[in-house]
Parts: structure tokens; sequence; C-alpha cells
């Protein structure tokens, strides 16, 4: 039978339209348990430094907050910048008095520990590391993204790389950094065995699902430590960063460690969210509200988890914010691939 194409993205729309609204509940409930909606009530116009100074909340996290509000349709915004909720919305979100308020039906949403994490990150500033955002975070992030992974990986974007294939099959060394539970690791060891492998990743329960993994594999090697502690051996052949570059606290010092790992004459594969600098541009992603909502829950929770944190976020790392700091890094050569992933694109950098 063929498949119908029009009725495959009705479904896939469908389906992600659920997991939308789980996370925008989410932004509903820190939204009233924080008394942003009341702040906004009758505010006008305000931007994220207006809302901190009104709350004494952080800026950063409304600012996403903000956004995902917008792209959700609960705030209006033109520019991404000033933010309204009209009065209309407000007898929805903030006004508790009224028969219309419904704020109230959002407020069981996470376990209660990791809704208090964010509520008191938005009065901090400081973020929840993925461990710290629930027991089996580890795997629900393997879930959302294996299906394309094992899709595309080794069929289309490794091909995609110059010369890289040939290097894998011939015994390259391949260095994974935000490997997680190590699902990467396991698709490209079984495409090329004669390679020998070592990812890292700062979950200690992501690592130990990885270890798991690799218990009786003898090319893997997986270590707990961050993408800034890869020691600058000057012999990977391929490094990947799998859409995790975003999630780093410090993505400016991995990328450092990465120019140190890397060979003269090897590969930097990254993958990272489609996003744009300018919000119209972003608008036009039919689930930028779950981006922006995950953004706060999880991708920006942790790129603000230390105090030094850059808190780029999910849609944080455009192509040429990401270009911009690989140069910074030391590296010359940058190509941008779109390979038929609906959220991601992949780029083959070079030192």
């Amino acid at each position: 039978m063929g498949v119908d194409g029009d009725l495959l993205k009705k479904y896939t729309l469908a389906t992600w339209g659920f997991k939308q609204g789980e996370t925008v509940s989410l932004m509903i409930n820190l939204g009233v348990r924080l008394g942003i909606y009341s702040a906004l009530d009758g505010a006008g116009a305000v931007t994220a430094s207006d809302l901190a100074a009104a709350t004494g909340l952080h800026e950063r996290w409304l600012k996403e907050w903000l956004r995902a509000q917008a792209a959700a349709g609960l705030l209006v915004s033109d520019d991404g910048e000033a933010f309204l909720l009209e009065d209309e919305a407000a007898m929805v979100l903030a006004r508790t008095d009224t028969p219309t308020y419904a704020g109230g039906v959002f407020s069981h949403i996470r376990h209660p520990r990791v809704a208090d994490g964010l509520e008191e990150a938005f009065r901090t500033g400081l973020g929840l590391t993925y461990d710290g955002q629930g027991e089996g975070s580890e795997h629900h992030v393997e879930a959302m993204l294996a299906p394309m992974a094992r899709a595309l990986l080794v069929p289309t974007v490794i091909p995609a790389l110059d010369e890289v294939t040939a290097r894998l099959k011939a015994g390259a060394k391949v260095v994974d950094i935000g490997c997680g539970t190590g699902l990467v690791l396991q698709l490209m060891a079984e495409a090329w065995p004669d390679s020998t492998y070592e990812g890292y990743d700062i979950s200690e329960r992501a690592v130990a699902v990885a270890r798991e993994r690799f218990a009786d594999v003898d090319n893997v090697t997986v270590h707990l430590a961050g993408g800034e502690d890869v020691p600058s051996t000057a012999d990977a052949d391929l490094v990947m960063t799998m859409d995790c570059l975003h999630d780093m606290p410090r993505p400016d010092l991995a990328m450092a460690a990465i120019r140190g790992v890397i060979a003269a004459e090897g590969t930097w594969l990254v993958k990272e969210v489609k996003s744009s600098p300018e919000w119209s541009m972003n608008l036009r992603n039919p689930m930028l509200a779950m981006m922006y909502s995950t953004s706060v829950a999880s991708c920006m929770s942790s790129a603000m988890s230390t105090p030094d944190g850059l808190g780029l976020g999910t849609l944080g790392l455009d192509p040429a914010t990401l270009e911009a700091m690989a140069t910074e890094a030391g590296f010359t050569r940058f190509t941008m691939h779109d390979l038929g992933d609906p959220t991601n694109l992949y780029y083959e950098i070079r030192p």
C-alpha cells in the first residue's frame, strides 16, 4: 500500500500537538504559581525586563516563558520582545474571581519536586540539570530523539560528510559529546565496528544506562564528564554533538575542547534545532510553543544550571550564532546540511 503523505502529516501534527499541549500546560502552571499572569494583567505591553522589575523574577527565564506564551497564542507579541496579556485572556488566566478563570486546572502537571525546582529557577536564575528534571528524564530524551536518529544518522547524515564514511570503515576515533544513554554510539558502532568510540555526558543516570548498554562491547567507552573536560589529544577523526550544545551551560568551553581533541583533518558533526534570531521567522514553526516551553522546562534549564551558564535554550543556536561561536573556537570551515529532518539542521565543521 502507498503512503498518503497528507494523511501522514495530519496524524504527525495531531500527535505532536498533544505533546505541545503538555509542555504549554506546564508553562501555564508556572505562570499561575509565580503570579506572572497577575503581574501582566492591566500592565499593557511589557518586556521581559519590565516584568522582571515588577516581579523580582529572573529576566532570562521570563523572556523564554513570554515567547512560549506568545507562540501558544496566549499573549500578543509582534516582535518577540514586547508582550501583551489582553483583557479577555486575563479573564481566563489571571482573574481568579471570574467564572471564566481556568488557570487552576493546570496545578498538577509535573512531579511536584520538578515543578518546585522550576519555580525556584525563576527566582534565582539557576536551572535544573538533566538529572534534576525527574526520574526517567534520560529515557524520555532518547524516546524523543531515537526515531529520527535511527532513520537518518547512518544512511543519510554520515554519508553527507566529506570522506567520513571511508575513515569509519578503515577504523576511526569517534568522540560523542553529550552522548546521553548512548543511542548514537550504538548506531555508529553497529554500522562501523572497526572504529573506536568514546562518549561523554554529565548526567549520572544517562551514563549508567549507556555503560550498561555497552557492558559487552569492547570498542565503546563512556565517560562521566562534560564537553569542556574532553582531553586535548588532537586525534579524533569525528567529533559529534547531537542536539546538545544548546543544553550546555558553557557551549563555548565545550567548543574549545572540541578544537583540542579533533585531528587536523577531522570533522565535527553538529545537530541543532532549526531556528532563527528573528521572531517572525520562528513563528512559521507550528510547534514553536512546544519548543519554547520545552526550553523553559528542560533545555534552557540545563543551560542555566550553573551560575555562569550562557542559557542559550532550545532555539538559541541558530546557524549564524553557531558559525560565529565555532569560528571563535578556532574552526575555519562551516557547511550546513538540510537532510530531511523537519526539526534539525546538521553542520559539518572543520579546523
